[in-house]
Parts: C-alpha cells; structure tokens; sequence
C-alpha cells in the first residue's frame, strides 16, 4: 500500500512531462503538414541514380585490384 504513495506522483509527474512535450511539438511546428510526407514518397525523382564514376579500368582489372593481384 505504501508504494501507492510513490506510484501515484510518479505517474502525474510523467503525464505533466507527456503533456509537455505535446505542446512542445505542437509549438515548434511538428504537426503542420500530416499529408506531404505521405504524398511524397508517391513520386518518382525527377533526377536518376547517379552513375559510377569511370576509372578507365575494365573490369577485370578492377577485380585484380580488389583481390589484391
């Protein structure tokens, strides 16, 4: 039973510090745009992948120089 007198002001200080930082995320703009995240993974990128840059080796060459031959 005595541990109720230390639950319970534990958990309101938790609540306090859960509501807290609600208005904190809510000040600093956290919840301004809910949709554009979700609607922009749904395009594609306009630039591709960028290429590997050319060493002038083949790649068998490469493959010697990776393996240490």
């Amino acid at each position: 039973m005595e541990v109720l007198y230390f639950l319970i002001p534990l958990s309101l200080v938790f609540v306090g510090l859960g509501i807290g930082v609600f208005f904190w995320a809510v000040k600093s703009g956290q919840y301004e745009d809910l949709e554009g995240p979700a609607h922009r993974i749904l395009f594609d990128d306009d630039q591709p992948a960028r290429e590997p840059e050319e060493t002038g080796e083949t790649s068998a060459q490469e493959e010697d120089r990776k393996n240490g031959a």
